[in-house]
């Protein structure tokens, strides 16, 4: 039976269980499985090397939340230098996907630079059909995020 005194602490309770769903929901800035952001791979290498290259543990740096890894120190400091300039578009979420207003992981060798700025997708198909509506694509990915982060 619902008692004067009860019936205020659900009322009283309610805005705390109400923002709490909210204050949970949503998804790191940044895509890192494991805390790892792009699996572990050299961010600064698709600009000066044009390829994904295997960082290490030995040459890391955190940032937005995740440990990004390097392939060498010089790479590591370009990086800490400015993220923004290095760190792919979206979070490291996929490009195409954020296009689509949602969000899906990313696998390091579906990438692009586009205009000095690093995207990545799921999978090279979607990659071809990212590429595909550029730079549409990029302007719809833009008006979507960072919402479709929850």
């Amino acid at each position: 039976m619902l008692t004067r005194r009860t019936t205020l602490r659900l009322f009283a309770a309610t805005p705390l269980i109400a923002m709490a769903p909210a204050a949970m929901a949503g998804e790191p800035p940044i895509y890192a499985e494991g805390g790892i952001a792009i699996d572990g791979t050299d961010a600064v290498a698709y600009f000066t090397r044009n390829a994904p290259v295997p960082g290490t543990a030995d040459h890391s740096h955190d940032w937005m939340g995740a440990r990004w890894q390097f392939s060498s120190a010089v790479n590591r400091d370009m990086f800490a230098a400015d993220p923004e300039r290095y760190a792919p578009a979206f979070g490291g979420y996929c490009a195409f996907a954020a296009s689509r207003g949602y969000l899906a992981p990313t696998i390091p060798e579906a990438w692009t630079v586009y205009e000095d700025r690093l995207y990545l997708n799921a999978n090279l198909r979607a990659r071809d059909l990212w590429l595909a509506e550029l730079p549409d694509v990029i302007a719809a990915g833009e008006a979507n995020w960072p919402a479709i982060l929850g």
